[in-house]
């Protein structure tokens, strides 16, 4: 041929040979088809459609093969190509693919003109669809035009109200300066008013100034017949005054020989005594740490628990897997539980005991002990971050102890203002009973 397949015949060559594709064996595929030998008919058309028109083209015994599958699914049309006279009602690119594979005599006719055909119905077909498109803009102009018209019947209607809306505002504006005229008159007319009366209220300021004159000077001889009077008032309170005293020194003394009579003690407290505050020299858990006694003495926890409403707050686990982590879990909380319990009945402090929930496959069914306090982290939240909840919950000042050999644990809680223990200290005091 000399010039390209038309695109139509191409799609159809493609088409066909890579529905004819899955009946050879890999052998019988060229090289570099061979890597789409498991696709589908439809993806090699789609992604091996440059490949397979290459094969063709270039590869005479690939084309063959092919061309021996397309007489076995299409002998008819292969027969009458054959024989140079293809079927009238055949699809053009039908006819031209299967010429360009078969090879008959005169095969590049077939295909050039499948490919003129072709082109005169993408021809037809755009003329189609230019005429749709064209009727359809036609069709929308005439629906603009009619809006347009529409638009300018209701822009005219709105120019006629508006005309009307500009002659009633003109017949008020020139009613509004009439009305501003007859109110200018007014005014000049209350102008004058108001200069009579300025004219007469000059005169009766004038005589109201000589009233206030004759006013001032009754005024002075009222102040001072008032100082007078006041001279004459402390004279006689002068004398009232010494008698007051009198009256005051008998109730003193009257009262003093009662207090004798009644041997009442002397006053010893004061209104200060009764405002709550915290006195100098009081005791606290940082206190007993500068004691002499050291970490791991167990007589230190005992002075701890000594003061007055301690709570002790223990790491569960982190006691007892330091103390026996042989032992079951279950068997683990059992004894521990049970030495709180002597210990909290001993030093009368309150006990909570803290278990880490995500160490647990289901809930415990457990008493706690009387005396103590047994709880378990909720999930997603470790017994560290309950027991530093549990920490800032207590008001500042009261004793907190916190048992755990856990160092970040022990300076949180330290932080807070609770007193950290190592766990081996508890553990010697249970031991001790």
């Amino acid at each position: 041929m000399d010039r390209p397949l038309p695109e139509g015949v191409r799609h159809r060559v493609v088409a066909f040979a890579a529905d004819a594709f899955g009946s050879l064996t890999t052998a019988e595929l060229p090289a570099q088809l061979r890597q789409y030998a498991r696709f589908t008919p439809s993806r090699r058309a789609k992604f091996a459609a440059n490949a397979l028109a290459a094969a063709l083209e270039t590869d005479p015994v690939f084309r063959q093969r092919i061309a021996g599958r397309l007489r076995e699914t299409q002998g008819e049309l292969a027969a009458a190509l054959d024989a140079g006279t293809p079927p009238p009602a055949a699809d053009p690119l039908d006819v031209a693919a299967a010429a360009y594979l078969l090879r008959p005599a005169g095969w590049p006719k077939l295909v050039a003109a499948a490919g003129e055909e072709a082109q005169r119905a993408h021809a037809d077909q755009v003329g189609e669809e230019t005429a749709r498109e064209l009727g359809r803009l036609r069709a929308e102009l005439a629906q603009v035009r009619a809006a347009a018209q529409q638009e300018a019947q209701a822009a005219r209607a709105e120019l006629d109200a508006a005309r009307k809306e500009s002659d009633s505002l003109h017949r008020k504006l020139r009613s509004a300066t009439s009305d501003l005229r007859r109110g200018e008159a007014a005014v000049r007319k209350l102008q004058a008013e108001l200069e009579r009366v300025r004219a007469a209220h000059g005169t009766e300021l004038a005589a109201a100034e000589g009233e206030t004159r004759r006013l001032r000077a009754r005024l002075a001889e009222a102040e001072s017949a008032l100082e007078a009077g006041r001279r004459a008032v402390r004279e006689g309170r002068s004398l009232e005054d010494m008698r007051l005293r009198l009256l005051l020194d008998t109730v003193l003394e009257a009262a003093q020989g009662l207090r004798r009579e009644l041997a009442l003690p002397p006053v010893t407290e004061r209104p200060a005594d009764a405002v709550e505050a915290v006195a100098p020299g009081a005791i606290n858990p940082k206190d007993i740490a500068r004691r002499a006694l050291s970490e791991d003495d167990p007589a230190l926890l005992d002075q701890l628990l000594a003061l007055p409403q301690a709570h002790l707050v223990v790491d569960g686990y982190n006691v007892t897997k330091t103390g026996y982590p042989t032992m079951p879990l279950e068997k683990q909380r059992l004894r521990l539980l049970g030495g709180l319990a002597v210990l909290a009945a001993q030093s009368g402090a309150e006990v909570t005991c803290v278990f880490d929930g995500a160490e647990l496959a289901a809930p415990v069914l457990l008493a706690p002990p009387r005396g103590v306090r047994v709880l378990f982290s909720k999930p997603g939240e470790t017994a560290d971050e309950l027991i530093r909840r549990l920490v800032r919950a207590e008001p500042p000042g009261r004793p907190v102890v916190v048992v755990s050999a856990d160092r970040e644990v022990a300076d949180g809680v330290a932080r807070a203002g609770a007193r950290p223990v190592a766990s081996t200290l508890l553990l010697r005091r249970l031991s001790r009973g």
